[in-house]
């Protein structure tokens, strides 16, 4: 009945993917949303999945793989870190990434950006990662490793597809249309390279503090959201 009800909306909500084709003729930079262990490990903290995930574990292998060729190609990447003080919350979360934990820290198997050239890091500490790239002097990390790589398009992947990559998504493409970023054309998200976590309904029945995401429903419309608002969507990432 679940799997019936998602194929309906899907079809009243349709998303148009297609193949993106990467080349060193048109500037782009990966931006890795969120793949720590925090949300991708299973049983690495309270938002972290409790058993694998073939929807989390997708996103994390395509990530990997992409991180690999942008980093052989010496392309840029940005990633983003979910890192939070023990002390200050983030509703209407329980308290997750906490700073100076394994939990704040990327996979392992993406550990070795932590010491690539092309890489830059930033551990924010809420869920737009626009936002969170803000400095105390006004500066954004974000926008100046836009401005410093020249880059014309960024592709976007990562957790969550509704949540974290849909608010950074929104963010850049205001940014943009607003001149912050000068040199970006294009915003694109990866559909295989992102994910989103489940919560049935019946676990949300028997608990009042949660509410129903159910998983797959959710990752359409955070693509769904964001093609409206003017990303591309990726059925598949090729390199030239």
């Amino acid at each position: 009945m679940v799997s019936q009800t998602v194929d309906l909306l899907k079809e009243e909500l349709p998303v148009e993917q297609q193949p993106l084709l990467l080349s060193a003729d048109f500037k782009t930079g990966l931006v890795l949303v969120d793949l720590v262990n925090g949300f991708c490990t299973v049983g690495a903290g309270n938002l972290a999945p409790r058993q694998p995930d073939k929807q989390i574990s997708r996103m994390v292998e395509e990530s990997v793989r992409l991180s690999k060729v942008f980093s052989e190609k010496n392309w840029p990447i940005f990633a983003f870190l979910d890192c939070h003080h023990p002390d200050v919350p983030e509703p209407p979360y329980p308290p997750h990434c906490i700073a100076g934990t394994d939990e704040a820290n990327l996979v392992p198997d993406l550990q070795w950006l932590e010491n690539d050239p092309n890489a830059t890091l930033r551990r924010k500490d809420c869920i737009d990662g626009f936002l969170g790239s803000i400095e105390k002097d006004g500066s954004n990390v974000f926008i100046d490793w836009v401005k410093n790589n020249q880059i014309k398009q960024v592709l976007v992947v990562g957790i969550c597809t509704d949540i974290c990559v849909l608010d950074f998504v929104c963010s850049a493409l205001s940014a943009r249309n607003h001149g912050f970023l000068h040199t970006l054309e294009n915003v694109v998200v990866y559909s295989k390279a992102c994910a989103t976590f489940d919560i049935p309904v019946h676990v949300a029945r028997t608990n009042k503090d949660v509410i129903s995401h159910p998983q797959e429903l959710m990752h359409h419309i955070g693509l769904y959201i964001a093609k409206g608002r003017g990303a591309e969507i990726a059925s598949e990432v090729l390199f030239d």
